[in-house]
């Protein structure tokens, strides 16, 4: 099985880059929750730490698809340099407005300057592995591989920020998080070996190759509401935990429903697909709102922990599919844009999962709520039926889809 992992491994400079990436993008899951966790330990609201967190999140979406176009005009090693810098000056300013008793105001300004600056590390990897292969299944299997290295992402960040910030104090989990930024960051962008050229713009060169809106879009429309989907499994949980008396249980429920998508990610990088990407995005949207079905049932708190993990399997495989039909029609000087774009819908829908899945669980309980993500996988599953069945630009692994 680990036969494909190791081919694409042995290119030069994919491990380097690969695992700097892996470091680059550790605040994506740490700095929301170590905004929480800093701003509420000194003021004691949470509902402002939760509202300086959501402008550090609002402007990380709406800035991700400009830095994704700079990323493609500019080349990696300039914008990602630059950006790095930006975000560890505006977290760390954002540390001394909140240590400091500065007006609250500053500390707004300031997350959001930190979330629209957090480098788009997670694109650009990508992207570079799109440029460094040549084979469609040695990039599948670079993608699941990121994939498993954002879900551990997802566990670990969390866990770490909070030991941190609890044991030690509460700004070194966001202090972690900015140096693994940066370093990793500024590491990644100097590797210049294995990045894609660069596609600027001037009165000389050829006009911007269209974006491929018909496809774009509807793959836009899923991560949203994959997003949606995240975001509200993931406050339903915490609450169905609540209600049977053990909360704490609920970090160990998510981690079980991550481990399944890891798990699963692992195992789609090894198999050679003879159904291409597009295929897979429509099945494995509807397969996530199928997975969600029999948590609305389940009371038992072991018995909700195995259905999340076998859910779990249908994550990684929808979004790796997702990333390679993104990768297989987005033309290559707009290919770090089109990743952002799946990113930031993904990000875009996080905050309105979790606020709907909340309303209905201060209304019918969480059981009730877990029907929030049920609908979202749906829409998904029904904006994945609107992708174009034929291609432009034809891979081997594309046309096996028509």
């Amino acid at each position: 099985m680990l036969t494909s992992y190791r081919r694409i491994l042995a290119q030069p400079g994919t491990l380097r880059f690969s695992m700097t990436g892996l470091v680059a993008r550790l605040p994506i899951s740490m700095i929301g929750l170590g905004i929480v966790l800093l701003v509420s330990a000194a003021t004691g609201s949470y509902g402002v730490a939760g509202a300086i967190s959501a402008a550090y999140m609002i402007a990380n979406a709406g800035f991700a698809i400009l830095q994704g176009r700079l990323l493609d005009r500019l080349g990696q090693g300039k914008v990602l340099a630059a950006a790095s810098i930006g975000f560890g000056v505006a977290i760390s300013l954002l540390v001394v407005s909140v240590q400091g008793d500065w007006p609250v105001g500053w500390t707004y300004v300031l997350a959001a300057v930190g979330g629209a600056f957090l480098p788009q590390v997670g694109s650009s990897v990508r992207t570079r592995w799109s440029h460094v292969l040549e084979q469609p299944a040695d990039v599948q299997t670079a993608f699941a591989l990121e994939a498993v290295l954002d879900e551990a992402v997802f566990i670990l960040g969390p866990i770490l920020v909070a030991l941190l910030a609890t044991a030690w104090h509460p700004v070194a989990g966001i202090a972690v998080a900015v140096i693994a930024c940066v370093a990793g960051t500024l590491v990644f962008s100097a590797q210049t070996a294995t990045a894609p050229p660069p596609h600027p713009r001037d009165s000389t060169s050829a006009p911007r190759p269209p974006m491929p809106w018909r496809s774009v879009v509807p793959l836009a429309v899923v991560c949203a509401c994959l997003g949606v989907l995240f975001g509200a499994a993931e406050v339903t949980t915490v609450a169905f935990a609540e209600e049977r008396g053990h909360k704490a249980v609920s970090g160990g429920l998510l981690a079980l429903w991550a481990l399944g998508s890891l798990s699963a990610g692992v195992v789609t990088g090894a198999i050679h697909w003879r159904r291409g990407p597009s295929y897979r995005v429509r099945w494995g949207s509807l397969a996530m709102a199928a997975a969600m079905v029999p948590l609305f049932f389940i009371h038992s708190l072991p018995l909700m922990g195995a259905v999340l993990f076998v859910a779990g399997f249908a994550i990684a495989p929808t979004m790796i599919a997702t990333m390679s039909l993104t990768e297989a029609v987005v033309p290559s000087g707009r290919l770090t844009e089109g990743m952002a774009i799946m990113q930031t819908g993904l990000v875009a829908g996080v905050a309105p999962g979790a606020t709907l899945s909340g309303l209905v669980v201060d209304h019918q309980g969480a059981s009730a709520a877990y029907l929030v993500s049920v609908g979202a996988g749906l829409v998904a599953a029904l904006a994945a039926q609107a992708l174009p069945r034929s291609r432009t630009r034809s891979t081997p692994e594309v046309a096996s889809a028509r």
